[in-house]
């Protein structure tokens, strides 16, 4: 699925917040890396974020 570019940024900074208040991160996180927004970035590039997108088209 494709989304679009206000799709991306409202799944990515959801999944961010998640990750800022204590969720389990989805994939291995690279070393130095603690930002919750690069890790979000990263399970987004590999869609396995647990988020879903509803769309009334």
């Amino acid at each position: 699925m494709e989304y679009t570019k206000f799709e991306k940024a409202r799944i990515i900074g959801a999944r961010a917040l998640q990750l800022a208040y204590g969720a389990p991160p989805l994939v291995k996180v690279p070393e130095n890396t603690i930002n919750p927004i690069e890790i979000a970035e990263i399970e987004f590039d590999k869609q396995i974020i647990p988020i879903t997108i509803l769309r009334n088209e």
